[in-house]
């Protein structure tokens, strides 16, 4: 006899219907009262990543997902062809620490990437750091690396199975063996050296151990750590115990002479201090007050720091700030605003490095120190650029050229001439040469122009049969811009157009275009990719039943929406690590720091507009949804598995129709970062097969 979680597979014409029984959910008498609202949660059980019950769930979907995925008749193909694709040499650009490069490089299908040094570009390298050896099914990562000022250690972060929290291990680059004094519960931050004596870090309390996982991060503090003595020594630095929900950093300038501390509330708008080291008695003098704008200090120069900011300057400016002066009305513009949005400043040899977007591509522009424009950087075409910045010292760099058909390629910058040398070529199996990339603006619902991308192969026809993958994200300030992807060439391979939209709530056009789909005006955000999609139909590249959308974290609560609202539109439907729940977001390990981009259920005027769009609570009992495939992660302590287990729990319950509406759950991995190439290769064979299959398409 049958177990009821388990589904009925109808074979017709050798495929697998979409004809399923799901895993029984229960519902319990939970709810909250909003204002005068009450909001059931029958599914809050499954916040419990830790029970038996949820973990007796999770099994049971993923074997009603795994099923159901291993039944499409193409899978193994699709596999496969991903396997080729995805076997190919990648490569960092390499940089100089000390009298050695050291570059990260992946053969091919290696779990993780491999660190290697050689004595000088033409010399033969060597395996350096090997993260494989540190565990059997490579899900512990390399997440970080930090050299010391003059390369004599190294203190490389790793993080295990995907998790935010990370540890520190100390090498003593002479010897390259470890030094005992590893450094635990790292979370949210990197490393900066004092000299070649010790370093700074970011972390947090010990957690428990049941719940860290999902348990609120609270109360983060900066340490010093002082090489050959253990963690427990470390020295506080900063701490804010009367704002436990904040973050701090630390950096040190160049020269090493500043100490700067960064505070934030939220993922945007943040405070500076700054401590002048070569003055033991100094304190902290806060040179930019409050969390209303993005400062950034860029580097010293002479008594003086050099900050990006947007205070004034929605596109930011580059200004010249006296610690001791530190008043907005002392400032010195340095570099002006631009027309187009400055991304990050970078430094090398002596100048600074300006990357601009321009329509979502990257523009350079070098300066002096004070502020005289040196020259623009002629890069291959529209695309991304990366990595520009190297030591004050260094005439050369190496940067990163990216576009959605042009597989990450490295140059070396030479400073002085502004000559680009070609330095190493990324070959793989996807002929990009068959394929284009075309920029098209359409209006959104509020009349405001929104870019998209448009790539797949040339001369496609404008017949209203292409299938189409939109993809999306915006928020937090993030740009969309071009970069290659092996797992979407396989897309492009079987003829689909892979669609990104610059939805507001990005940075492409400065913090105008990102508070335009922040707080209460989200949904302009959700109204530019619907808006996206009925262009595409509109205009002949596709229609409804050949639409698939795609989008991760954010972008999953992006998905959410519009599959909620607009389920006639769209025919399947992948969000992955999504924020779903947006009631109750912000109990769960960082994300109270997405207040100040989402709003608070527990703040009277924000809740009416969190409820309106929140993903689990527009879920309307009846209605034919897209076929949908749910994917997050056991060990996702960023956005907690919760949202996609409860979205999954009243889709299920409230969808009517014959589309599947599954949740993949992966063991042992996170919220994406440090994923090992086995897992990839696995996630994309399952979301493409499934994507094709309800689109009614066959492997080519």
């Amino acid at each position: 006899m049958r177990s009821p979680y388990l589904f009925i597979l109808l074979f017709v014409t050798g495929t697998a219907s979409a004809q399923l029984t799901y895993p029984p959910t229960k519902k319990v008498d939970v709810s909250d009262n909003y204002f005068g609202t009450t909001i059931a949660d029958p599914y809050r059980w499954l916040e419990d990543d830790n029970s038996e019950e949820t973990k007796s769930w999770v099994q049971q979907q993923n074997t009603v997902s795994g099923s159901y995925l291993a039944a499409i008749p193409f899978r193994d193909k699709v596999k496969s062809r991903l396997a080729i694709l995805w076997n190919y040499p990648k490569y960092g650009s390499p940089r100089k620490e000390g009298s050695y490069y050291y570059f990260s490089k992946n053969d091919g299908l290696q779990n993780q990437s491999i660190l290697y040094r050689q004595a000088g570009l033409k010399a033969n390298p060597e395996v350096f750091l090997d993260p494989n050896q540190f565990s059997v099914d490579g899900t512990v990562a390399l997440s970080g690396t930090a050299f010391s000022k003059n390369a004599k250690y190294l203190a490389f972060q790793i993080a295990r199975s995907g998790s935010d929290w990370q540890e520190a291990v100390i090498m003593d680059l002479s010897t390259r063996k470890l030094i005992d004094d590893t450094i635990r519960w790292i979370k949210f931050s990197g490393i900066t050296w004092k000299g070649d004596e010790g370093f700074y870090y970011s972390r947090y309390p010990v957690p428990d151990a049941t719940t860290k996982l999902s348990k609120q991060n609270q109360y983060h503090k900066v340490y010093y750590h002082q090489i050959g003595t253990k963690q427990a020594e470390d020295v506080l630095i900063y701490e804010d115990n009367e704002h436990p929900l904040r973050n701090v950093g630390a950096d040190l300038t160049d020269d090493g002479r500043f100490l700067i501390i960064s505070t934030t509330e939220g993922t945007s708008g943040n405070e500076l201090w700054v401590k002048d080291l070569t003055q033991e008695q100094q304190s902290y003098i806060n040179i930019v007050k409050g969390f209303k704008t993005d400062p950034d200090v860029v580097d010293s120069y002479g008594n003086f720091l050099l900050v990006k900011t947007n205070q004034d300057a929605p596109n930011f400016k580059v200004v010249l700030v006296d610690p001791n002066q530190s008043g907005a009305n002392n400032w010195k513009t340095i570099i002006p605003e631009q027309p187009e949005v400055l991304q990050s400043v970078g430094t090398g040899g002596g100048y600074l490095f300006c990357s601009y977007l321009k329509d979502a591509s990257t523009r350079v522009l070098q300066y002096t120190y004070e502020g005289k424009l040196v020259r623009e950087i002629k890069l291959p075409g529209i695309g991304t650029a990366s990595g520009f910045g190297g030591k004050r010292n260094e005439k050369s760099f190496f940067y990163t050229f990216t576009s959605y058909t042009y597989p990450p390629t490295i140059f070396n910058y030479d400073v002085e001439s502004g000559v680009s040398t070609l330095f190493r070529k990324t070959e793989t199996a996807f002929n990009s040469d068959h394929y284009e990339t075309k920029q098209v603006f359409f209006t959104s619902k509020d009349g405001t122009r929104v870019p998209m991308f448009i790539t797949g192969k040339k001369g496609f026809s404008l017949n209203g049969n292409n299938p189409v993958l939109l993809y999306g994200y915006g928020g937090f300030n993030i740009p969309q811009t071009p970069g290659f992807s092996i797992s979407n060439a396989f897309w492009l391979e079987q003829g689909g157009l892979y669609v990104v939209v610059n939805l507001r709530g990005g940075s492409e056009y400065g913090e105008a275009w990102h508070k335009a789909g922040m707080l209460a005006k989200k949904q302009n955000v959700f109204d530019d990719f619907i808006g996206a999609a009925e262009y595409l139909i509109q205009n002949n590249y596709t229609r409804n039943n050949l639409i698939a959308i795609r989008g991760g974290s954010n972008g999953g609560l992006l998905v959410g929406a519009c599959m909620t609202q607009r389920p006639d539109l769209f025919k399947v439907a992948l969000p992955a690590v999504g924020v779903m729940d947006m009631l109750r977001y912000h109990l769960f390990t960082i994300g109270w720091a997405w207040a100040v981009e989402y709003g608070r259920s527990d703040k009277a005027d924000q809740f009416p507009y969190l409820l309106k769009y929140s993903p689990l609570h527009t879920l309307k009992e009846g209605t034919h949804y897209p076929a949908t495939l749910i994917t997050t992660a056991d060990h996702d302590d960023r956005v907690v598995p919760a949202h996609s287990f409860k979205f999954a729990a009243r889709l299920q319950e409230a969808h009517q129709g014959v589309n599947p509406v599954l949740i993949r759950i992966e063991t042992k991995a996170g919220h994406g970062a440090g994923k090992p190439t086995s897992k990839q290769i696995e996630e994309a064979a399952d979301i493409w097969s499934f994507t094709m299959h309800n689109l009614g398409l066959s492997f080519k």
